[in-house]
Formats: C-alpha cells, structure tokens, sequence
C-alpha cells in the first residue's frame, strides 16, 4: 500500500463507495474491491440486504459497511459522502451503479414512469457525481465510475427510457472526463451486456409495462450469453485500472457499439427487424394481445 495519502489507490487501501451494493452488479463489484484491498461503503434502499452483503465482505476478511440511502435525494448522498471521508480521511473511488429498468413500448408509459427512471439512472448518477466530484476535486484525486448499459452506446426497441437515461450517463461521463483530467480525477462509464443480475427479472424496483412477466423474458435474454456478476467485476476492475473511459463487458458487445457506429440507419433497420421478431415470439409464447395493440 502506497504510503503518500493524496495519490489515488488502486486498490489496495481505496475507500470506495458503491450505490445500488445489495444486489447484482452493484454486489459483485464491492466483493471484488473488497478482494482488492478496499474499504467499501454499500449504498442501497434494500438496507438488509446490503447489511447481509457487508457481513459477508467482512466475514470473508473484507471490510465493508451497508448504508441505506435513496440516491434520488441528493442531500442524502451528499450526507454518505462527507460522512465516509470525515471517517476514513479520504474518497478514491465512486460508484455510481444503481439503477432500475422499465420494459414496454412508449404507447404504454405515463408519465410517472419516464420521471421515475430519470430520477434513478439519471438523476442518482448526477446526485453521486455532484457530491463526490467536489471531494475528490479538493483532495486532488479520485475516480467516478458510473454504470450506463450497451442500451447507451446502441438504442434497443422496447426500453426508450432505459435508453435515454444510459446515453445521458454515457454523454455526462466523457463530458466530465474531459474537464477533470486536469483535476488529477478520473471518470469511466461501464457499458454492460447483459449480466445474470435480479434486474432480468425486474429486480426490487423495476417495473414491465406490458403484460408479459419479467420471468417470461428471461429466456429471451438467455440467447445473448448473460456474464457471471463475479467475472464481470473482475474484468470491470481490471479495465477501471487502467483508466478506460468506456468499458464495455463482456467484450463482444463491441459489435453492437461499432456497427451502430459505423451505420445507424443500419443499425435502426435491424433493431426494427428484431422488434417485430420479439412482437411475434410474445404473441405466441406469452400473451397474445401483446401483439395486436
């Protein structure tokens, strides 16, 4: 461990702060910091989870400690940030992780639905952001790790808002990475494939506009080669060492990113493809009024 305290860790003695900790990517990432060497703060709604988490950090030789905060009150994070570096002296690493999905087409949503997903995967990454980036920009150093999707590198029918919001973190992320270098503060934006999380079966706060059970689709999802949270974290971690701005894993899904890079009328005619697909395979597998509205 290096002994100058005003150099970023990694990650050996980091104090690192991971929202939505209690479950899924957000777990695996802090039980691999944890492996790493790091103190790791837990931050979720789900406090007895995250609790059940950090013991199990802490039984496995870790340190770790759960905190139940609402990353859509922004004076709550502020409040978990100071606290944590009034204890430890110091904040080398923010995760900003949580977040929540909303499926269906946009005919289906309210407009309850399309705040509610801002509030969480947008506005829970700006709250963290704000509050970290202030510490971090007086200590000199530090690392803001926020978690988009591929949904924000390629837009997928059937998830508008999903989109919307994982393209603004994307956007917000290299925005914020161009100012900071000369800050001594780095910025990376995680872009996940699909990962075998709760969050494809709707997880605790996710929600299905369409008829159509989140444990119905998980099948669907099955063709696209969900990553373990375990080995995901480890290359995730890997990647964050080394300082990348965009870190897309499992590394296949590149493809995506570039062809919708290199064509998006390209990429649009064959998500529209797909979507229809996906319309009729819903039509005969689960609901058949999905299809006809």
């Amino acid at each position: 461990m290096k002994s100058n305290k005003n150099i970023l860790r990694i990650f050996d003695g980091a104090v690192a702060i991971v929202t939505g900790g209690a479950s899924g990517i957000g777990q695996a990432l802090a039980e691999e910091l944890s492996r790493r060497g790091s103190e790791v703060i837990l931050a979720d709604l789900q406090y007895e989870l995250a609790q059940k988490v950090a013991s199990q950090i802490s039984s496995a030789g870790g340190k770790a400690t759960a905190k139940q905060v609402d990353i859509t009150d922004f004076m709550a994070v502020e409040t978990l940030v100071r606290e944590t570096v009034s204890r430890t002296g110091r904040l080398d690493y923010m995760f900003n992780n949580a977040g929540i999905g909303i499926g269906g087409e946009v005919w289906q949503h309210h407009i309850e639905d399309w705040n509610r997903i801002i509030d969480v995967n947008l506005r829970g990454v700006t709250n963290g952001v704000q509050a970290a980036y202030s510490v971090m920009f007086k200590q000199g150093f530090g690392h803001i790790v926020n978690t988009s999707s591929m949904a924000g590198l390629a837009p997928f029918p059937f998830e508008a808002g999903y989109v919307a919001t994982k393209y603004a973190v994307v956007g917000l992320s290299s925005a914020i990475r161009v100012e900071s270098i000369s800050r001594g503060i780095r910025v990376s934006v995680i872009c996940p494939g699909v990962i075998r999380t709760p969050i494809l079966r709707g997880g605790k706060y996710g929600k299905m506009l369409a008829d159509i059970p989140f444990d119905k689709m998980e099948p669907l999802f099955e063709r696209y080669r969900p990553m373990s949270p375990a080995i995901f974290a480890r290359k995730v971690l890997n990647a964050v060492a080394k300082n990348k701005a965009i870190i897309v894993v499992p590394a296949w899904w590149k493809v995506f990113w570039w062809l919708n890079r290199l064509s998006p009328s390209l990429w649009i005619f064959l998500s529209h493809r797909s979507f229809q697909k996906s319309q009729e395979e819903f039509k005969k597998l689960f609901n058949p009024d999905v299809a006809k509205k």
